[in-house]
């Protein structure tokens, strides 16, 4: 069982995201085909955090379970042996998402990501937000294999 370590520069070779929306720092471990835990980095910095909320900064819900995708297809481009020329892995579906607790500037979110199936071209995962030892949002996640368009 390996587990590896992935750093910023082949997280922007796996994932198409870029600033203001790549929403993973850093891979802490990873282990093909079963698991991932990977970093976000929470900032005062962060453009949203200028209207969500002003006098009292939270960040969007929605933007977690976009980190919790994006760790996701992070675990599923690095597990299969290769992604086909012209494709492109697509959040494609969200099941009992549970937001537990806020998470704020200064904070470390530490992502979780568990391969539970995959058919064709549909992968689904298990995925957690902590923050140090408090889980702040779980959820079920799929990703789609798609063409370029």
């Amino acid at each position: 069982m390996e587990k590896s370590f992935i750093d910023i520069r082949k997280i922007l070779e796996l994932l198409p995201h870029r600033f203001p929306f790549l929403l993973v720092d850093r891979v802490l471990e990873f282990e093909k085909g079963k698991s991932l835990v990977a970093i976000k980095n929470v900032t005062i910095n962060e453009p949203y955090f200028q209207g969500h909320f002003p006098n009292y900064p939270v960040m969007p819900g929605v933007l977690i379970v976009e980190a919790m995708a994006q760790a996701g297809g992070i675990l599923t481009i690095n597990s299969m042996d290769n992604v086909p020329e012209g494709k492109l892995f697509l959040f494609s579906g969200i099941e009992k998402v549970r937001f537990r607790r806020p998470v704020y500037p200064g904070d470390q979110l530490i992502l979780k990501a568990f391969y539970l199936k995959h058919k064709m071209n549909i992968w689904k995962m298990k995925t957690e937000a902590w923050v140090e030892d408090k889980l702040t949002t779980d959820g079920v996640l799929t990703a789609a294999l798609v063409d370029r368009g």
